[in-house]
């Protein structure tokens, strides 16, 4: 028995459907496929007349010979020579004759199989070597398991046609070899020149530098306009000198701490996380854009701020048409096999609301994370294992073989821009130091660093192998060095003698005409309200539905509620946000909302997208909104499960277009937690450290309502806790009027800032939260709403509030007829609206206690935020709350009901502790809805 009789029977199968096919009809199979069976359609006559003559076996091996093709496209790559410096595992069954049951004996047997090759008949040593050469050199392919038959055949045929080898002009090698020149001596200089300095080398995997230049070259040839490059800090400096053409004279300077300025308001990051973008020309003269973006050293966190970038540049600057920018993500070997956010933003590769036309993904496989053998950083035979979730291809190829790696990142680049999918090149090499510079690799792996002590760097081998094809002379490396090293010596000269530089500008390009924020800025009012003409003109649109079309009674009813609402001009909080969009697209910006059930809403009151009842069509109202010759859209998309994703993608598509109100909502608040690594290292920090400011607004459902720990809290403390230097804006607003404003309010600044908004659950449906048209069309943002109902000489305590307590108070002020008890409404907890509220102790000057009430335990909420913010203050704030707890909040409904009862009790006792008056507060809601 074969000893790949179970692939053999797979294929023989195959093949028989194939030959029936055939039969049926010859054109209904591949050309090669019809000579084949034209050749085993005679033989089998042949076979019939001389089955004497000892040859009725070859019929069989022809068949045999048909499974060692498939067998080397299948599992070529298992046996491939990829590895620099480690032996490759062995795999078995291996690829031996035998394994197909074929012997050294049939090497000179002609065989019809070799059409399937592109070989027509021929000689089994032949098609041997072809597969060989094609699938088992420094190029491992993996792309069988595509399921779309024209891509596998595409990627066979171009292949097996050049067989995996690359063909290079002259001065397409001398280009290979003056990149490789650059990022060997760049690290090198660095390395003698600042000792000691942490810089996260590429010195093992420097063809990643001659690799990129040509996705580079060979994507305008194709008609890329555009890259967007994400990446971690290993190699980052390289490609910033090498490819991005940051100055080095700037890069020096960085390493001589001149590009510290105390005069900016800048916190500044380390150099190996900044970001850049520049313009370059190509050999053949085309111009591409480029952009790194920073990244922390939350190695693949980028991954989706790159894909939210793209996507964004792709709707605004190229109308949708994808094939003019592409997104790169340079990955390491054990964080794409390792960070769960790869597979996260793997996932929205073909999701109508995320995709970007494919990314071109490059693995710098260094086989070592931080100092962890390959062996126990993933499970998976591969790295790049990930890529088969998305049926993208791989491509394994030796890191020292730069051609090899040339050849099949033109392949990749050519099949990203033919199909719009992604797909995967698989660097081999090593890492030359250890984690960092200073870093001992010994400790961990003695024996691997033993042989690449000893390893030539790419850059010697491949001019060993120019010298041996004569295409150079054996000077020209010679002289590239020292040219080279002279200029980089030049340019640290300069580096110590100039002042401080500036990095690349923020407000340029999109953000052409905005600046950044003042603290003046948060003192001024914003003029968002809309003339009522207008408003109402809008209100009629989005309440109404087409009348040729069929919907759900249910959405029929609530359409005609909210047609009512229009008439009594007294709107909810759905109709205050639908309508703050809806002004905005008429005012001619583009609105984009996405996250986990947002068209029609978690508590299913938004209803931005409604279906047809006896189809799948879809009519969205506020798509009906279009200023006259303004490119404004409405985009809304149901996300996949994804926080961390998601939320990374969208903040990168409002960093790329600031005129975009670009909103994620999680379905509940405490989702968010899933995402908190973008809101560290980029929501909160990113304008700090690099410059770069974002209007993105976060939705998070939040309120306690009796449905336990998990959708109680989205977490406000955590939000305030990283509040400084007006770095983001945190609201919990009451009324939809506010919300309105506050939307509105983030695109008619003349900056941007974060906006996270806590919203409602239950006040969605609340009767007294409504708000009449005249504060949509008169009004403005309130950070602080002012008690309407007390005298200011009768008060005697003040309580602070943020969110959907005030009405659980106000009922109970109302019900008790409570004059000497003022509730006044925080909407803004930041920047907090310090003369807001010093106007409101002003007011009420008789007031003996001013008390910050909050549903949240006394350890969470906005709580710890103000009493560290109003500590040495004349309010001598106290809190009534859940006692501290490690929990958000109690699971059990009746805990609930009686804690809840408790803050309002608590809230309006006289001073003696009673309350004045026992009235019963209902403070359980009906739930909406829970997961």
């Amino acid at each position: 028995m074969d000893n790949l009789s179970y692939l053999s029977n797979a294929h023989s199968s195959y093949i028989d459907s194939l030959y029936q096919s055939y039969l049926q009809d010859p054109e209904s199979v591949d050309f090669g496929w019809q000579k084949f069976f034209e050749g085993f359609d005679f033989g089998r006559e042949a076979e019939g007349k001389v089955a004497q003559d000892g040859n009725s076996d070859h019929f069989l091996k022809e068949m045999k010979v048909m499974n060692m093709i498939y067998g080397y496209r299948q599992r070529g790559h298992l046996f491939t020579k990829t590895n620099p410096v480690r032996e490759r595992r062995k795999y078995y069954p291996g690829k031996e004759l035998e394994t197909f049951g074929l012997a050294e004996s049939d090497l000179d047997t002609v065989f019809n199989a070799g059409a399937e090759v592109g070989l027509g008949p021929a000689t089994l040593r032949d098609i041997h070597n072809l597969l060989e050469q094609t699938y088992c050199q420094s190029i491992g392919a993996e792309f069988v398991y595509i399921r779309n038959p024209h891509k596998v055949k595409w990627f066979r045929e171009r292949m097996e046609r050049e067989r995996n080898t690359p063909n290079l002009s002259i001065e397409t090698k001398k280009r290979i070899l003056k990149k490789l020149n650059e990022a060997v001596v760049f690290e090198n200089f660095l390395g003698t020149k600042f000792l000691g300095q942490k810089r996260f080398s590429l010195e093992g995997a420097e063809s990643l530098i001659p690799g990129l230049d040509y996705v580079i070259e060979k994507g305008a040839e194709l008609g890329i306009e555009e890259f967007v490059i994400g990446m971690a800090h290993r190699g980052r400096l390289n490609v910033l000198a090498n490819i991005m053409h940051k100055t080095y004279k700037d890069i020096f300077a960085e390493f001589e701490g001149r590009a510290f300025d105390e005069s900016k308001p800048y916190g500044g990051d380390v150099k190996y996380h900044l970001g850049f973008s520049t313009d370059v020309e190509t050999e053949s003269g085309k111009k591409v854009h480029l952009s790194l973006c920073p990244n922390p050293s939350h190695l693949e966190a980028v991954d989706p701020v790159v894909e939210g970038i793209s996507r964004s540049k792709i709707d605004f600057k190229y109308n949708g048409d994808n094939t003019r920018l592409a997104p790169i993500l340079i990955h390491g070997d054990s964080s794409i096999a390792g960070q769960g956010i790869v597979y996260e933003v793997l996932q929205m590769a073909k999701l109508d609301g995320y995709k970007t036309g494919g990314t071109i993904h490059l693995v710098i496989n260094n086989q070592v994370g931080f100092t962890t053998n390959y062996k126990d950083a993933r499970s998976s035979t591969y790295c790049t294992d990930v890529a088969k979730v998305t049926l993208s291809p791989v491509f394994h190829v030796n890191g020292d073989d730069v051609e090899a790696l040339i050849y099949a990142i033109g392949m990749a680049v050519e099949y990203r821009q033919r199909f719009h999918n992604d797909v995967f090149i698989d660097i081999l090499c090593y890492r030359r130091y250890g984690h960092n510079e200073a870093d001992e690799p010994k400790f961990t792996q003695p024996s691997l660093y033993k042989i690449i002590e000893q390893h030539p760097n790419p850059r010697e081998i491949y001019n060993k192998k120019l010298l041996e094809q004569g295409s150079v002379d054996a000077s020209l490396a010679k002289e590239m060095e020292k040219d080279f090293r002279a200029l980089l010596q030049e340019r640290l000269n300069e580096s110590k003698e100039s002042n401080t530089y500036e990095p690349n500008p923020m407000f340029s390009g999109a953000w052409s005409g905005l600046r950044m924020a003042k603290p003046e800025d948060f003192e001024e009012t914003s003029q968002t309200a809309v003339p009522k003409d207008a408003l109402t003109k809008i209100a009629e649109k989005i309440t109404s539905l087409p009348a040729d079309k069929k919907f759900f009674k249910k959405i029929e009813k609530l359409f005609e509620d909210r047609k009512k609402m229009v008439q009594n001009e007294t709107f909810d909080w759905a109709m205050g946000e639908l309508l703050a969009y809806g002004t905005l697209l008429d005012e001619g910006f583009r609105v984009r909302v996405s996250g986990q059930d947002v068209e029609r809403g978690t508590f299913s009151h938004r209803h931005a997208v409604v279906k047809m009842e006896d189809s799948e069509e879809e009519y969205v109202p506020l798509c009906e909104i279009q200023k006259e010759g303004s490119a404004n859209k409405f985009d809304i998309y149901n996300s996949h499960l994804s926080e961390y994703g998601v939320l990374g993608f969208e903040y990168g598509y409002a960093l790329a277009n600031p005129q975009s109100l670009t909103i994620w909502e999680a379905q509940f608040g405490d989702f968010v937690n899933g995402a908190q690594t973008i809101l560290d290292q980029f929501l909160v920090s990113a304008e700090t450290k690099w410059q770069r400011s974002n209007g993105l607004v976060l939705l998070l459902p939040h309120g306690y309502e009796g449905q336990g720990p998990e959708h109680s809290s989205g977490r406000i403390e955590r939000f305030l806790e990283q509040c400084a230097e007006n770095n983001i804006q945190v609201a919990n607003c009451t009324t939809p009027a506010n919300f309105f404003h506050l939307l509105r309010r983030q695109l008619k600044r003349d900056f941007r800032k974060p906006l996270v908004v806590f919203t409602p659950k239950s006040l969605l449906r609340h009767p007294l939260c409504v708000s009449n048209i005249s504060e949509f069309t008169e009004g403005h943002f309130k950070e602080v709403i002012d008690d309407a109902f007390v005298k200011p000489k009768d008060v005697k305590r003040v309580l602070f509030c943020t969110g959907k307590v005030y009405y659980d108070l106000l009922e109970k002020q109302q019900v008790d007829k409570r004059g000497d008890v003022a509730i006044v409404r925080v909407e803004q907890v930041y920047p907090i609206p310090y003369t807001q509220l010093k106007a409101v102790k002003e007011k009420y000057n008789k007031a003996e206690e001013f008390i910050w009430v909050q549903e949240e335990p006394e350890n969470m909420g906005a709580w710890p935020f103000i009493c560290r913010k109003f500590r040495n203050s004349s309010f001598n704030l106290e809190v009534i709350s859940r006692k501290e707890s490690s929990s958000t909040a109690t699971g059990y409904s009746k805990q609930h009901i009686s804690q809840q009862l408790y803050i309002v009790g608590k809230s309006f006792e006289d001073a003696a502790g009673k309350e004045v008056k026992k009235s019963v507060v209902k403070t359980t809601k009906k739930v909406v809805n829970v997961d």
